[in-house]
């Protein structure tokens, strides 16, 4: 008959916990002390993580199947396996299984460095047949536990598949490139138009030093600051709709300009009805508009039908 071990201190501390420890010969686990004494997670997720370490592979270690064993609700339960997952206790990934059904497998670790050191160390393709072994037990005969019988682990249902994004139709890089806008120019050109569109363009770098232009710039971009200035617009504002808000750094000012020429140009004033001005009547000298001399309506129906015109008195 064999008899068990016990072991005690020969001086019990004064103060704290004094262990006595039995010799175990079967029905234990090796827990690390990474998790038993880890200072950053609950006392429940140190439980959950102690009994998962504990059990045999295959077990079911879901929510539901935790929260049947133990007192503690799925909240909890679930609040204390996502702490183990933050500190790499744990790692539940979800894999396609034979029958193409979703399952979920889990992981556990006793040694979450050394696993992750492992595994960067590791290609890929040689991690999984790789365990991590167990420290030995001592030279004492050990009667192993019975295995339990592995239980396949239930299929999810398989969630449905996302609406994938409609692909954008880009055009092949070897497309050829749609022609530039055309560059405005002015309906009716005058020298002292295009001088005075020449200056706004060469002045520009007064007030924004990036803007600086060399003369075939200004040369091939008047046209376009003669078409802002006919249409109305003053050069302190077309100087500050082309220069407002440049992009850091400015590699090419020209180009930004007759963008923002071609883009930006206001639409023409709207023509002005033509003021007709005032005649005076040859026969009665009444005042009426017209564009030229003559008579007026009255005066002219009367000459029309023979008739003596009306006039004023002197």
């Amino acid at each position: 008959m064999d008899t068990q071990q016990i072991s005690a201190p020969s001086r019990a501390p004064s103060s704290g916990v004094v262990h006595i420890n039995i010799r175990l010969t079967d029905g234990y686990s090796i827990i690390s002390n990474r998790l038993s004494q880890h200072q950053d997670l609950s006392l429940l997720a140190i439980g959950l993580g102690t009994h998962i370490q504990s059990l045999p592979a295959g077990r079911r270690i879901g929510i539901k199947a935790l929260a049947a064993t133990f007192p503690e609700g799925e909240t909890a339960i679930a609040a204390g396996l996502r702490e183990l997952e933050r500190h790499g206790f744990l790692r539940r990934t979800r894999e396609r299984v034979e029958g193409g059904r979703v399952a979920t497998r889990t992981e556990s670790y006793n040694h979450p460095e050394a696993a992750a050191r492992w595994a960067e160390a590791t290609p890929a393709r040689d991690r999984e047949p790789v365990p991590v072994a167990e420290p030995e037990a001592e030279p004492e005969p050990v009667r192993e536990p019975e295995a339990e019988p592995v239980r396949e682990p239930e299929a999810e249902p398989e969630p449905e598949p996302e609406a994938e994004p409609e692909p954008r139709l880009l055009p092949p890089p070897t497309a050829a490139k749609p022609p530039r806008p055309p560059l405005p120019g002015p309906c009716r050109p005058t020298e002292a138009l295009y001088a005075a569109a020449a200056d706004l363009l060469a002045g520009l770098r007064r007030t924004a030093p990036v803007f600086v232009l060399s003369e075939e710039d200004v040369r091939r971009l008047v046209p376009g600051g003669a078409a802002w200035l006919e249409r109305g617009m003053r050069p302190d504002a077309v100087r500050e709709a082309l220069t407002d808000d440049p992009p850091v750094p400015l590699r090419h000012p020209a180009k930004l300009l007759r963008h923002r020429l071609i883009t930006l140009i206001p639409p023409p004033l709207p023509v002005a009805a033509p003021v007709v001005p005032l005649q005076n009547c040859e026969d009665c000298d009444r005042a009426f508009r017209s564009p030229v001399a003559g008579v007026c309506r009255g005066c002219g129906e009367a000459r029309a039908d023979g008739t003596e015109p009306f006039r004023l008195s002197a």
